[in-house]
């Protein structure tokens, strides 16, 4: 028999309660911004500035992350769902799930296992109700690492390009936003096959999500890449 609504509502009341004390007993994300200055400044990057660049920001959230605009719960809830799938599927720390949870796990170092994903989902949760998509998107952008020695998407974008990342072709935004989840293995100096590959998937996202047609990326793909 299935439990109508009503026997479902304490369950679900328990659980939000359980939620919201946790959430109340992890630091606060105040410092957030800082904490970015800190990680750039530590390796000699500098911040680029609000909004995000538009092609390489959509090309993140399409590869990182589809559901990065939706309702913060409902993403968090999404990315609790798959750290949960690969928790069970692996002795291994499942990792960042979400862009928030990603970054949190950035800013916030945490502990492995069950508990630490934990942490990352919670304090994920409260960087996305504290700030908004952009500034959220613009943290995540500025603080993780591409390879080389290059920290952040301005430097990145310099030193592989020589551009500013405002002024990145469709073709050198899918190079960038695939190297975030491997800097090393998809490496464009030194594993150009491999960073092709992860582009072409780059690419693929973004013609899934709408913002790229077929025939556009393929254009994008063609393009050539001048890598310093």
């Amino acid at each position: 028999m299935i439990p109508g609504p009503l026997a479902v509502l304490p369950v679900a009341v328990l659980l939000a309660v359980t939620a919201t004390v946790y959430l109340l007993t992890l630091p606060g994300v105040d410092d957030a911004g800082a904490r970015v200055d800190a990680i750039l400044a530590a390796h000699g990057g500098h911040a680029s500035s609000l909004p995000p660049p538009r092609r390489l920001g959509e090309a993140i959230v399409s590869t990182e992350d589809e559901n990065f605009y939706d309702d913060a719960f409902v993403n968090m809830a999404a990315g609790a769902g798959r750290a949960a799938v690969a928790a069970l599927g692996t002795s291994e720390d499942p990792g960042g799930s979400t862009i928030s949870q990603q970054l949190a796990k950035q800013l916030y170092p945490h502990g492995g296992g069950l508990l630490g994903t934990l942490e990352e989902i919670g304090m994920g949760l409260k960087l996305s109700l504290a700030y908004s998509h952009e500034q959220v998107l613009s943290m995540y952008l500025n603080s993780i690492y591409y390879g080389n020695g290059y920290w952040g998407d301005a430097t990145a974008a310099h030193g592989y390009f020589g551009v500013n990342p405002r002024r990145l072709t469709w073709g050198e935004a899918s190079m960038l936003a695939g190297l975030p989840q491997a800097p090393t293995d998809y490496d464009p100096l030194t594993h150009f096959a491999l960073a092709r590959e992860r582009q072409h998937h780059v690419l693929d996202q973004l013609v899934v999500n709408g913002h790229l047609t077929k025939s556009a990326a393929a254009r994008a793909f063609a393009e050539p890449l001048p890598l310093r």
